[in-house]
């Protein structure tokens, strides 16, 4: 199989520094020698190729903005972004992986925790040695999760949590979970270990979409945990909004990822796909989607790159990120649309890529934020009138 060369129509790469370059190019290898040769055997078994996790932890792709100290490889965000993309275009169970164990878990717990909770855990996390899980969205709650349902009661010397969450990516497999449920009304944020009495997470089964990753219920009854494992860093919805704003960062970049493994399978079948006595890349029709698609892309890596540009400086606001997340995941599950529809009949044999990819981009399209959400806090942003209700 040809190693990827990327796509690049508008010379990118010459915005990127050496070390960025380094870091997208062996994560590049990383997935064209690791991920896309197994993948579609766990695709197909609805199984997380746990295989991956030490050689992701040993390339630093956990936790990676996070200082040294604690393990962690200080790469800046368009690093960072670069490696959601390069994962998400082996698959986004893989990237889901990687930007739950980083952006939902080692970061509220480097933000929020205590100095104590941050030396336990993070180069545990950091070393694939322990695995995360977020626990925020519940069976009645996702674009609402200020209505959350979970509770913790203080004791003399602890919580005592009940409630239930849902759509939880690594629930399963997870050691820790950040749990975010409501004190005297107010949101905080709890570590709850594995093996905790009362505390289970059963994998959720029937998907057609993410089948490579493991997602579960969390269910919390009667369950104990020692102050220690509270949060101290702050209390409220913004905690646990701010966590969001991380992962959909990394879900803006992972997404171009997955377009760009669509238009590269599309372009080369529509260059050796003879019909009529000669390649479909010879028509117009197919010409028209394939600039559209090449188009698309370009778009959304220079809204990347100067997303990511922003976050390094510093000035970054959540909108932003909004607007990205929202523009690339619609457009990405378009481009797979139109790469199964230039493959024909082929486009759905999982001999090629475009299938999975489109069907886990719907959930993309999803979670972290629906594409309408992420509409109405542009909207909001830019009209200064809230519409969600």
């Amino acid at each position: 199989m040809p190693k990827f060369q990327g796509v690049d129509y508008y010379d990118i790469d010459s915005l990127l520094s050496e070390e960025e370059l380094l870091v997208r190019n062996t994560v590049r290898e990383f997935v064209d020698e690791n991920v896309i040769p197994i993948i579609e055997k766990h695709n197909r078994a609805g199984t997380f190729p746990m295989e991956l996790v030490g050689k992701m932890a040993a390339l630093g792709l956990f936790g990676s903005t996070l200082p040294a100290q604690y393990g962690c490889a200080e790469m800046n965000n368009v690093a960072y972004g670069l490696v959601m993309q390069e994962l998400e275009r082996g698959d986004s169970s893989v990237r889901s992986f990687a930007s739950v164990q980083s952006a939902l878990v080692m970061y509220p717990i480097f933000r929020y925790g205590s100095e104590t909770q941050k030396d336990h855990w993070l180069p545990k996390l950091a070393k694939g040695e322990k695995i995360g899980c977020f626990g925020l969205t519940e069976p009645d709650y996702g674009s609402d999760p200020g209505g959350m349902i979970t509770r913790a009661v203080e004791t003399s010397d602890g919580y005592i949590l009940n409630g239930a969450k849902m759509w939880i990516t690594n629930g399963t497999l997870a050691d820790v979970a950040v749990i975010w449920a409501k004190l005297d009304g107010v949101v905080h944020g709890f570590l709850v270990e594995k093996g905790t009495k009362g505390f289970s997470a059963p994998e959720m089964k029937g998907k057609h979409s993410l089948r490579a990753s493991v997602t579960s219920e969390l269910i919390l009854e009667d369950v104990y945990i020692p102050k220690k494992n509270r949060l101290p860093g702050g209390s409220g919805l913004k905690l646990p909004l701010s966590c969001l704003s991380q992962a959909r960062y990394g879900i803006a970049w992972g997404t171009v990822g997955a377009a760009m493994g669509c238009y590269e399978t599309a372009l080369n079948y529509a260059k050796t796909r003879i019909q009529f006595d000669k390649p479909i890349a010879a028509f117009q029709l197919i010409q028209m989607r394939l600039v559209h698609m090449v188009t698309e892309i370009t778009k959304a890596q220079l809204l990347c790159l100067q997303l990511g540009r922003l976050k390094d400086a510093g000035k970054v606001r959540f909108q932003q990120i909004s607007m990205a997340k929202r523009n690339n995941a619609y457009h990405a599950l378009e481009i797979a649309r139109e790469a199964r529809s230039i493959l024909g009949a082929n486009g759905i044999l999982d001999e090629y890529p475009v299938m999975r990819h489109s069907a886990n981009l719907e959930s993309v399209m999803t979670y972290e934020g629906t594409h309408e959400m992420h509409t109405l806090i542009v909207g909001e942003d830019i009209t200064g009138i809230p519409a969600y209700t």
